[in-house]
């Protein structure tokens, strides 16, 4: 029981944030459907994975940079966020609800710890409480940042944009967590790979600290960003 809290208290500390900073708050069967969204992503991303990654990425573990490139953009950072965006835009997207800018960042990022929370269940109690705390200081909240920058783009592409402008900006709410997705676990998996050079580890573990720092700083400088949008437009409650 101690490891189950453990796992999926993290997860609802940041969901429970950033409702919080919701002005005019989404309805509960809204947010569950979000959160579900989730956790069927995970299923999505495991299939995905079992049918076509896996099986490449084997072939490659010896292989310390391309081995951790292809674990960290491919099999973890594209399929995850691909899956993610999915259900988001699927669920979310045509909704009445989804009527502010704050809007989109809250529904990324239940569907975001949906995922992140089952993936930390598999992970806490296959490694223990010591992999609990770090993962609740690094991997949750990550997984949270990774969704406030995909809500941040998906909401600008509903509300400000034409029909080309809509495109770009869902591309980029797909694309840019991709990218911090696979660079965070590029850091992670380099280092622990049993090839790996000692000091380009050393160099990746700094990028690291420097890419957990930065999604805190912008996360929460696009949150304020949408939630002064909402004020400007008189959307705030």
């Amino acid at each position: 029981m101690t490891l189950l809290i453990a796992s999926i208290t993290p997860a609802i500390i940041f969901m429970f944030v950033t409702y919080q900073r919701d002005t005019i708050r989404e309805p509960f069967i809204m947010l569950l459907k979000a959160f579900s969204g989730g956790v069927l992503s995970v299923i999505l991303t495991l299939l995905v994975g079992i049918f076509l990654f896996n099986p490449i990425g084997e072939n490659l573990k010896q292989y310390a940079v391309l081995g951790s490139f292809y674990d960290a953009y491919l099999s973890a950072g594209l399929v995850e966020e691909c899956c993610k965006f999915l259900f988001l835009y699927w669920f979310i997207w045509k909704s009445k609800h989804f009527d502010q800018n704050y809007d989109g960042i809250v529904y990324a990022v239940f569907v975001s710890l949906g995922f992140a929370l089952i993936e930390n269940i598999l992970y806490v109690f296959q490694g223990g409480m010591t992999v609990a705390i770090a993962r609740a200081f690094t991997a949750v909240p990550a997984h949270g940042f990774f969704a406030v920058i995909m809500g941040y783009y998906f909401s600008l592409s509903k509300f400000h944009a034409d029909d080309d402008q809509r495109k770009g900006f869902l591309i980029k709410a797909l694309l840019f967590p991709i990218l911090v997705h696979g660079t965070y676990n590029f850091c992670l998996m380099y280092v622990s790979h049993e090839n790996a050079n000692p000091l380009l580890s050393l160099l990746l573990m700094l990028l690291f600290t420097i890419v957990v720092i930065g999604f805190w700083i912008v996360g929460i400088r696009k949150i304020k960003k949408h939630i002064q949008k909402d004020k400007d437009l008189g959307l705030i409650g």
